[in-house]
C-alpha cells in the first residue's frame, strides 16, 4: 500500500503529504496468529499450496484471512500493514471456514510463531474501490 503513496509514517499510514488521506484506509483490529511451511499447518502433500493456487515460500510477507474479511476488502493480493510489524504484506490464502475476524502471518519456523502466539493488532489496506 505504501508503495504506491508517498509520505507514510513508520507504520505505513499516509502522511498529510501523501495522495491518500488516512480516511481512504479502511482500518480493523483482529486476533493475528502465525503459521509456517509445515506440512501439519498447510496443506498435506502439496507444502506451500494457498487457497487461491499461490506458492508460498519461505520468507514471503504473506497472510491469510478469516473468509468473512474478504467482503470487507480483505481480498486476495490485497496489500496490508500490520501495526507494529515492518514492511507490507499481501493476502495469499485464506483460513479455514470456523475462524472469523482473523489473519495468521506466515513466519519462517515453529519457533516464531510459537514467540508470536496469538495477540490483536490492528490492520491497515486500502479498499479495492479506493485505489
Amino acid at each position: 500500500m505504501c508503495l504506491f503513496a508517498l509520505g507514510c509514517d513508520a507504520r505505513g499510514i499516509p502522511d498529510s503529504k501523501s495522495q491518500e488521506s488516512p480516511r481512504d484506509w479502511q482500518t480493523l483490529e483482529v486476533l493475528a496468529t502465525a503459521y509456517t511451511l509445515a506440512e501439519d499447518e498447510t496443506k498435506k502433500g502439496n507444502v506451500g499450496l494457498a487457497a487461491w493456487g499461490d506458492r508460498l515460500k519461505p520468507g514471503m510477507k504473506a497472510i491469510a484471512v478469516s473468509r468473512d474479511l474478504i467482503p470487507k476488502g480483505l481480498d486476495h493480493r490485497t496489500r496490508v500493514k500490520i501495526e507494529g510489524l515492518p514492511g507490507t504484506y499481501v493476502v495469499r490464502d485464506k483460513m479455514n471456514r470456523r475462524w472469523r475476524n482473523k489473519v495468521d502471518i506466515l513466519v519462517k519456523n515453529k519457533r516464531r510463531a510459537r514467540e508470536w502466539g496469538k495477540r490483536p493488532v490492528v490492520i491497515r489496506w486500502l479498499d479495492a474501490g479506493e485505489s
